[in-house]
């Protein structure tokens, strides 16, 4: 019993400096942003109520940053995870002594994000690499509706190599005792992959999921220095608009943007957690 509690002790020793920092760094600032979307004004703060909450969501600017950032999810992240699974399949089936092929989806991630998007101005600006190669044509793919469709290539390009190492090391875990037996049963590459690899990838696939969410709500970074303050519409996104807001000091509506934010993540991220816990893949 003694012993126990002193290990609970030294145990709660280490992880005091990390608990200091967050609380100091992380849950400190966000119950003041909490506090700021209930007043108005910088200085002596006036209580409103709601009225932060009901001018933000009533914004056009929010409202359009909300809808990039919801259709970013929508489209990158589905992309994302089918072609990480996809490679992740072949590597592990096909290629799985080429360590060299295995690297190259690696070199994204350990690139710098400012070299990257340069690369990416490079290539689709409208004087760039592509429109040279293409005969007659001078689109301005940074600055139209194209814009969107280049960052959701930049999200999948910069993302793909991680989710891949997820997903690979996931179906190197599978016992092969399980498709040797399948195939004694005559079980064909389509009910192997539906009864066995799916079924025990589903854990890994759901943390590879919500990696790829989170990811996908930074990608402000990416699209800032892609297109910089004022991008194209279709890549105006929620960070956007909590930015323009920081640099005129509305530290109201940035608040309620964060918070809002938060909400929408926890909620999706619980969500996921039901499901999988109702299936039974996944326990908390």
């Amino acid at each position: 019993m003694k012993l126990s509690r002193k290990r609970k002790m030294i145990g709660f020793g280490l992880a005091l400096p990390f608990l200091c920092g967050f609380v100091l760094f992380y849950l400190a600032p966000f119950i003041v942003s909490i506090y700021y979307t209930f007043t108005f004004g910088n200085g002596r703060n006036i209580f409103v109520g709601f009225q932060n909450y009901i001018s933000v969501l009533s914004s056009g600017a929010f409202q359009l940053a909300a809808y990039n950032t919801a259709r970013f999810i929508l489209v990158g992240v589905p992309l994302l995870i089918l072609l990480s699974f996809l490679l992740s399949t072949l590597i592990n089936a096909r290629l799985k002594r080429n360590a060299a092929f295995k690297s190259v989806f690696l070199y994204p991630m350990i690139v710098p994000v400012a070299a990257v998007v340069m690369i990416f101005q490079i290539v689709f600006a409208e004087s760039g690499l592509l429109n040279s190669l293409i005969p007659g044509v001078c689109i301005d793919w940074l600055h139209s509706e194209y814009a969107f469709g280049v960052l959701v290539l930049l999200y999948i390009w910069k993302n793909c190599g991680y989710n891949i190492i997820l997903i690979t090391a996931g179906l190197l875990s599978i016992p092969q005792d399980y498709y040797l037996t399948a195939e004694l049963e005559g079980a064909g590459r389509r009910q192997k992959f539906m009864r066995i690899t799916l079924p025990l990838m589903m854990p890994n696939l759901f943390f590879v999921l919500v990696i790829s969410i989170v990811n996908a709500f930074r990608i402000f970074r990416e699209a800032y220095l892609l297109a910089g303050e004022t991008p194209h519409s279709s890549i105006y996104m929620l960070q956007h608009f909590m930015n323009n807001n920081f640099s005129n000091l509305n530290y109201q509506r940035l608040s309620v943007g964060a918070v809002l934010i938060f909400m929408v993540v926890f909620l999706m991220l619980a969500l996921l957690f039901v499901v999988l816990r109702r299936r039974g893949d996944y326990e908390l």
